[in-house]
């Protein structure tokens, strides 16, 4: 670690501990240079990195200040209900997320962080020269498992990672959503009941909808995710099938669970013999120094399905995802056979190219840069506009904020109201079977255009204010 990365770190856990509190100044560059014998080029690229991760932000004039909204400010964690209860979500998903396709509105209701983040013209002058390259024989040759070139770099960067993968358990699919739903339909029957996050994605919810299972919800924590004596319960009480969870940059809280909880969570899905469904679409979207490791990383016995895509990271629309299935590995390839054969070659090929040549990581480094500013001045504006007791996620990575209003707010009411003004946001009743977030919103920050940012927080916080029964 760079002697800057210390620095920054240091501070940051200053803030995390509430040693330094909102609003607190932080030393100097003068300040700092004397009392820890460093540079002021030093100082400054800490303070520009603690900066780029929402945690202060700078004044004119004045110097750096910590950020306004911290971890004291998040939302608690719910108490989800105590039975399994059959999905009927689709509807409503539908019905309020339509309206999210028009390129007129402010898209803070949108699932996908904006297009222009994406290196999509590079990714396109590879598509032609990689199928003029493609022997004959290849088109068919590795049509359910996916194209090998592609595996191989898939399963060198989790062996970059640490992570040992056998390129036989490897399936390439028709993005995350192919890749979830053919481990949720290998290891579940109609009836089973399935553990998920509360709240969770709504896609998880209308997947479970779709194969007639039942959902038993699991207490997880704005910041560190599942509650593993909450989980611990629900497996005693419920005959689970299976786990769909999303350790790193939970949608839609952001949560990211510690590393110590998802070796824990490991074991104990491990004792009771519990498949793990692990989406980690938004793993590469970290703020920090370092990846976090998934929950793959301490599978010794196969029970971890580690499903992700390029979708979220490189290439949306490309609709290209992929599943390490452990002992699943050969039900995900007879499902994926019996169900869309293949995925497309060309954009695999397109992939593998942009992935052997850097461009992937030198990708990722930018657009983390600027989700991390844009999440700075998402909190910033909340915190100037919304309610009072409005209280609000920060996330250390992906582009999703969860804020809890006040209970006379209803989201379902403000969502109306903001789409007559321009703005898409996704009201919390989505993230839950029994549509229990009734005073949440999710919003998106991942897009580009400050203005529309800028304009659109403050209406949505004026409505808020205005249900609240606030001038």
């Amino acid at each position: 670690m760079k002697l800057y990365q210390r620095y920054a770190e240091e501070i940051a856990d200053l803030i995390r501990t509430q040693v330094l509190r909102p609003g607190d100044r932080l030393p100097s560059v003068r300040q700092a240079r004397r009392s820890r014998q460093i540079s002021a080029s030093t100082v400054f690229e800490a303070y520009y990195l603690l900066e780029a991760r929402g945690l202060v932000q700078a004044r004119p004039r004045s110097g750096y200040y910590v950020n306004a909204i911290q971890p004291s400010s998040e939302p608690g964690t719910a108490l989800p209900a105590a039975q399994s209860a059959v999905v009927e979500i689709s509807d409503l998903v539908f019905e309020v997320l339509g309206s999210t396709r028009n390129p007129d509105l402010a898209p803070l209701g949108s699932a996908f962080p904006s297009p222009l983040l994406f290196p999509l013209e590079k990714l396109a002058r590879g598509l032609t020269p990689a199928m003029r390259r493609l022997a004959p024989e290849r088109l068919t040759e590795y049509l359910t498992i996916g194209d090998e070139q592609l595996r191989r770099q898939i399963t060198r960067r989790y062996g970059v990672e640490g992570l040992g993968i056998d390129a036989q358990e490897l399936v390439i699919t028709n993005g995350a959503m192919e890749a979830l739903n053919l481990c949720l339909q290998a290891v579940t029957a109609p009836g089973d009941v399935v553990a998920v996050e509360s709240p969770t994605f709504y896609a998880a919810l209308q997947a479970l909808e779709r194969l007639n299972l039942r959902a038993v919800e699991v207490a997880t924590h704005p910041r560190h995710g599942i509650e593993l004596d909450s989980l611990a319960e629900v497996l005693q009480r419920h005959p689970v099938k299976a786990c769909w969870f999303m350790p790193s940059f939970q949608n839609p809280l952001g949560s990211l669970m510690p590393q110590q909880n998802r070796q824990a969570l490991v074991e104990l899905l491990a004792r009771h013999q519990v498949p793990l469904i692990e989406d980690d679409v938004y793993g590469e979207l970290y703020f920090g120094l370092h990846r976090p490791l998934p929950a793959k990383a301490y599978d010794r016995q196969g029970w971890v399905m580690h499903c992700s895509s390029f979708s979220k990271s490189l290439a949306p629309g490309y609709r290209v995802g992929w599943v390490a299935a452990g002992r699943f590995a050969r039900q995900v390839q007879r499902l994926k056979l019996m169900s869309t054969l293949s995925t497309a070659i060309p954009p695999q090929l397109a992939l593998a190219d942009f992935l052997h040549s850097g461009g992937f990581d030198r990708h990722l480094r930018q657009m983390r840069q600027t989700l991390a500013e844009r999440q700075a001045l998402a909190l910033q504006l909340i915190a100037d506009h919304f309610p009072p007791g409005t209280r609000v996620t920060r996330p250390e990575g992906g582009y999703f904020l969860w804020a809890e209003l006040p209970p006379a707010v209803d989201a379902l009411r403000l969502q109306q109201l903001a789409l007559e003004q321009g703005i898409s946001v996704a009201p919390g009743h989505l993230f839950s079977a029994d549509q229990r977030f009734s005073h949440h919103l999710r919003l998106n920050y991942g897009h580009p255009d400050l203005d529309r940012l800028k304009s659109a927080m403050p209406v949505i916080g004026r409505l808020a204010s205005g249900l609240c029964g606030f001038e």
